[in-house]
């Protein structure tokens, strides 16, 4: 199967999933964090897919190729979490 949109990347959906648990997590935070610790950690969730996202547009084929044996290494090192 080719993988032609960032979404179909195992690596991104796994991303997405930490941002909606951020936000879910976050959300149980004290109001007067909201400018604060919230909202840094948000963000920085939030750039991981983006950071994908992006990369995906601007690599080349051999840079996807190895980005995605880094990917099962790191999968390897840490297993995802089960559904």
């Amino acid at each position: 199967m080719s993988i032609e949109r960032f979404e179909q990347l195992d690596v991104w959906q796994e991303a997405h999933q930490l941002v909606l648990l951020v936000y879910r997590a976050t959300g149980t935070f004290p109001q007067d964090e909201k400018f604060g610790l919230v909202s840094q950690m948000r963000r920085s969730a939030v750039s991981v897919p983006a950071n994908i996202a992006e990369g995906f547009k601007r690599l080349g084929k051999g840079e996807k190729i190895r980005l995605g044996l880094t990917h099962l290494k790191l999968t390897i090192l840490i297993p995802p979490s089960p559904p």
